[in-house]
């Protein structure tokens, strides 16, 4: 059984005191960052040792690629979400097939470490505003990150990964960074349905597997920050866009948090609003406290969804991915319009 929490780790090696962790049933996950990484054999050899102590945890890479991609050396240099939507902007069909080429090989790639997740698309609009999304968001129209989306995904469907939608339902519009502050969007109900919705909208309608709510406040609609909100998780994502599949918060030990309580409070607002799994990151001491403090335990709506996550793998390590004509396709595409390149 997947309990609700997913911890982190302090390095490359996972250390006694994190093996113990692993084995407490509220733990259902860990989040890799680059700390965690040396070589994609060391990356392989840590999710080796996370499996041998419980082999059904969910193991995610919080990377999109651009600014935003945390295992660089022996990857492909993968460019940022706007550079598809620039070349959308000229030429669509070439930008669709590069964002599937794209989601392939980001995804093909860390399957091949055993990695079951990456936390991608971005789905926010850029508003222009927001320097932490930035060009990690595709585009400022709409219509543009619905298409570009849409291949991603499956891009990541054929690479054997389930992609999750973020920042729900919006974080393109403020100008605060969520790892700092909450951030106040001010807009109502009817201008983020017009805008920062439709992505999800098609999304979902597509199939889209997770989502990953926003730490912001949308201060006309509701009185708590998405992460925390029953009404933006069980109203508007569950029951007006008819979500089905599985819940992450952002990161519990970001600042956007801080005037919510403890890492235990903030733990259990975020369940009770409607999340099934709560990255805890950069923070042990709030994983032991939760750990210790929370009295969690596995749901059994929420297993299924998590569940519903993996994949199976296709490669086993990069050598044979590489070696296979499927690789060199998607390589080849983003090699030829975006100038990708891998570093060895």
């Amino acid at each position: 059984m997947l309990g609700p929490i997913m911890m982190d780790l302090e390095g490359p090696v996972l250390q006694p005191h994190e093996a113990q962790q692993l084995q407490h049933p509220a733990v259902g996950g860990v989040i890799l960052f680059t700390r965690n990484y040396q070589n994609p054999a060391q990356l392989a050899a840590l999710t080796a040792s996370i499996r041998e102590q419980r082999a059904e945890l969910l193991i995610a890479a919080d990377t999109e690629g651009g600014r935003v991609q945390r295992f660089r050396d022996g990857f492909v240099q993968l460019p940022a979400a706007a550079d598809l939507g620039q070349l959308y902007a000229r030429d669509p069909h070439v930008a669709v097939d590069c964002s599937l080429a794209f989601g392939w090989i980001l995804a093909a790639e860390l399957r091949a470490v055993d990695v079951d997740l990456a936390f991608a698309p971005v789905l926010d609009i850029c508003g222009g505003v927001s320097q932490v999304i930035g060009n990690r968001a595709f585009a400022t129209d709409p219509n543009a990150v619905i298409a570009l989306t849409q291949a991603f995904s499956d891009g990541f469907e054929r690479a054997g990964m389930a992609c999750t939608g973020k920042h729900f339902p919006g974080h393109g519009y403020v100008t605060p960074d969520s790892h700092v502050e909450l951030p106040v969007d001010m807009r109502s109900y009817a201008e983020l349905d017009a805008c920062d919705l439709q992505p999800y909208r098609a999304a979902i309608q597509a199939g889209l597997p997770s989502v990953m709510v926003a730490h912001v406040l949308y201060s006309a609609i509701d009185a708590h920050p998405a992460s925390i909100s029953a009404w933006w998780i069980g109203e508007v994502l569950r029951r007006r866009l008819c979500f089905t599949g599985a819940v992450f918060s952002d990161d519990l030990s970001m600042g956007g948090l801080a005037d919510y309580g403890d890492a235990v409070a903030r733990t259990c607002l975020a369940l009770n609003a409607g999340c099934d799994m709560i990255p805890l990151c950069n923070r042990p001491q709030d994983v032991a406290q939760v750990l210790s403090e929370a009295g969690l335990s596995p749901d059994p709506e929420s297993q299924a969804r998590l569940d519903a996550l993996r994949r199976p793998r296709s490669y086993r390590g990069l050598d044979a991915l590489r070696a296979s004509p499927d690789y060199s396709h998607y390589f080849n595409v983003l090699q030829d319009n975006m100038n990708v390149k891998v570093e060895f």
